[in-house]
């Protein structure tokens, strides 16, 4: 069964050239022209991936990124127009997944989804005997992508897991940020370092209590990340 991808931008031609190149490699494809019908279409439907474009009518993509976070761990890959590096980082801290500059070659943009669709699968599909992992009150469940503290389940996004699930799968194994970026986001990954520390630390203020002083996911100095 094809993958179902939603993209959204108020520039029509744009999604019309996204659309049908996708669509020729047998994907399903949505289309959303403005941030209020891309989050009513996120909310009522279940994709794959979302391309979404960060500047739209009526909602920024920003914006509604961060919507579907609250209710949803789809891969987002935001699209942007501009090159600034904060743009990106301000996708990344509302819980985009990764970041392609306008104008794009839609090779690339393929590829960029191939890959993200890939280790996905690659996740759902491996066989691994620790299926739920636990330490203090955090338990990880590997099957069903899922956080919960205390019970209560928190709502972290694929890298997020990707990265949490790496690091506690390892403990006491320290990753160097470009280990990290490497495994969770691909030899191919066109981003820089500052990737993965946006991500600890967006992981940090939901896992813990005090996120300056975490308990689960702490810092080597000089070195890189690792689980205590």
């Amino acid at each position: 069964m094809g993958k179902r991808v939603l993209v959204v931008d108020d520039e029509k031609l744009i999604v019309k050239g996204i659309r049908f190149s996708l669509e020729q490699d047998g994907m399903e494809v949505d289309c959303a022209y403005d941030g209020e019908e891309a989050l009513e279409k996120a909310k009522n439907n279940s994709y794959d991936i979302i391309l979404l474009d960060v500047m739209l009518p009526k909602m920024d993509g920003f914006e509604v990124c961060q919507q579907i976070r609250g209710f949803s761990n789809v891969p987002i890959v935001m699209l942007t127009a501009k090159g600034d590096d904060m743009d990106k980082i301000l996708g990344l801290d509302n819980g985009a997944d990764d970041y392609i500059t306008k104008p794009f070659n839609i090779l690339e943009v393929k590829a960029r989804i191939k890959a993200i669709m890939r280790r996905t699968g690659r996740k759902e599909e491996e066989k691994n005997d620790t299926r739920v992992i636990e330490s203090r009150d955090m338990k990880l469940d590997c099957d069903g992508r899922r956080v919960y503290i205390q019970n209560r389940e928190i709502n972290l996004t694929a890298k997020e897991f990707e990265v949490l699930e790496l690091l506690m799968k390892n403990p006491n194994k320290v990753y160097s940020r470009e280990s990290l970026l490497k495994l969770i986001w691909g030899s191919d990954y066109p981003g820089d370092v500052r990737t993965v520390d946006v991500h600890i630390r967006r992981l940090r203020e939901k896992i813990e209590t005090v996120p300056s002083e975490p308990m689960y996911v702490h810092t080597k100095w000089g070195v890189g990340y690792y689980f205590a």
